[in-house]
């Protein structure tokens, strides 16, 4: 660990530049679970027959978590743009939209519940991917 390309092991950091590509499949996983959220919200609203028939939520109704999820979807792709723009406010807003549709996910679960426990897992990865790898030292040595 001699290299210049390296901080100093007492600090704990990555080596500069490293992650990067993560942080884009972050922001790309993102933009995939955003626009899967967009189809199952309106799926919702509509009351399609992919759902759980007669499922029990905490409150409101299936249409109500389909508006939920829309507008959390919205959110999300507008996250991953700006996360694709290296914009680090938009990371950290993506952080938080994915922290909320996990949250909504699980209020989801009565409708469908395979899928929401899918989406769980994609936000966690992006999550993941996001937080670890999304410094600002890190964007700027890869760019």
């Amino acid at each position: 660990m001699t290299s210049a390309a390296y901080k100093s092991a007492d600090t704990g950091r990555h080596a500069e530049g490293r992650g990067f590509g993560l942080v884009i499949f972050a922001a790309a996983l993102l933009g995939l679970i955003g626009f899967f959220n967009m189809i199952d919200g309106i799926a919702a609203i509509a009351n399609s027959h992919v759902f759980v028939a007669n499922a029990h939520y905490v409150f409101g109704s299936l249409r109500t978590w389909g508006w939920i999820t829309l507008i959390i979807a919205v959110l999300q792709l507008l996250a991953a743009v700006g996360v694709f723009t290296g914009n680090q406010l938009a990371r950290w807003f993506a952080v938080a939209v994915l922290g909320l549709n996990a949250i909504d996910q699980m209020f989801f679960l009565p409708g469908y519940p395979f899928w929401s426990l899918t989406i769980i897992a994609a936000d966690i990865v992006a999550l993941w991917g996001l937080c670890a790898y999304g410094s600002r030292e890190n964007i700027e040595a890869a760019a």
